[in-house]
């Protein structure tokens, strides 16, 4: 995998939790090789910031769509949705970053409440966007939805309670979209496992952790563009790691 100027020229793509982290990142990115990137986040000095970074740098000037995914409801989705049509005609690819960690207690012990904020951020917000957008994506002659997963989506593991639980979840619905687009659109779906990375999620879940031993959410994008661009047009259905 190779990055090249203009990969992903005139694309229309959308990025929850853009603000910072890894969705910065992607972002910038993104833009930096020719998308059009609509950057969706709750907090909107974090997300003008990297609106100026990216026109600073003569990139195509980005959109802000401010959303608070977890409050956020039926009419906050269609208006996204309006946008994207109103403004675009389409949208070629959606990168479902945002996601809160929850709490690192034993099941036994677990918060209910902070069980069920998880599982919405992490899995229904995810299930609400992707079902909502289907139909802008339905209008992209190439279209790519990126799913964030998790190394304990795959393999549960202690003290990861609702995390684990929901990219879990997340896995399952990258291979329930694929399989019902199998053949009938140009949708593809995957998901994405950027894997132990210096980010601010990270440092939560191991507060004690050498952080300069892991990678930078920058140093992890060849991948993300890949899955992105038309590059992997024929890939979908899959768990992708980048570590």
């Amino acid at each position: 995998m190779k990055l090249s100027d203009n990969q992903l020229k005139n694309k229309i793509v959308l990025v929850t939790g853009a603000s910072r982290g890894i969705g910065k990142s992607a972002s910038m990115m993104y833009a930096s090789l020719g998308a059009k990137v609509i950057l969706l986040g709750r907090d909107l000095k974090s997300l003008e910031q990297v609106y100026d970074e990216i026109v600073q740098l003569k990139y195509s000037e980005p959109m802000i769509s401010l959303m608070d995914l977890e409050r956020a409801d039926g009419n906050d989705y269609q208006a996204v949705y309006e946008n994207m049509m109103n403004e675009f005609g389409r949208l070629d690819g959606l990168l479902l970053n945002a996601s809160m960690l929850g709490d690192r207690s034993p099941i036994a012990h677990y918060d209910s409440e902070t069980w069920v904020r998880t599982l919405h951020v992490n899995l229904t917000t995810q299930f609400l966007l992707t079902k909502t957008l289907l139909p802008v994506l339905y209008e992209s002659d190439s279209a790519s939805v990126i799913f964030t997963s998790s190394g304990v989506g795959k393999v549960g593991k202690a003290f990861w309670g609702a995390y684990s639980v929901s990219k879990f979840g997340v896995e399952a619905l990258s291979q329930i979209l694929s399989a019902e687009h199998e053949d009938q659109s140009t949708i593809r779906f995957n998901c994405i496992n950027p894997g132990a990375t210096r980010t601010k999620m990270r440092k939560e879940a191991y507060p004690y952790e050498d952080e300069m031993k892991l990678k930078e959410p920058d140093e992890l994008m060849e991948k993300y563009v890949w899955l992105m661009s038309d590059d992997s047009r024929n890939i979908t259905g899959q768990s992708i790691d980048c570590q």
